[in-house]
């Protein structure tokens, strides 16, 4: 029985986004939020790992956040190719 009420601020960028995926899921927010409690509860944790990035990680994040030294391909096939790894052998 659901009987108790949960009031959360989010950004409107954040639970636009969120909306548009649960509406494609065909669940409520009010069912992914109980959802994800449950997760929580079953768990006695985050559902999902939770952790800080090291220094190199972060590195890479910023690297990434700033469009440095991306490489970008038109399918898998290239990226393959590019990389010098040779797919499923026929």
């Amino acid at each position: 029985m659901n009987d108790a009420t949960v009031n959360v601020r989010v950004s409107k960028e954040v639970k636009a986004k969120a909306e548009s995926v649960l509406k494609a899921l065909n669940i409520s927010m009010s069912g992914a939020i109980d959802l994800y409690l449950r997760e929580i509860a079953f768990h006695r944790g985050l559902p999902f790992a939770v952790r800080i990035p090291n220094e190199v990680t972060l590195k890479a994040m910023h690297e990434v956040e700033d469009g440095a030294d991306l490489e970008s391909y038109s399918d898998p096939d290239e990226m393959f190719q590019a990389l010098g790894i040779s797919q499923f052998s026929k």
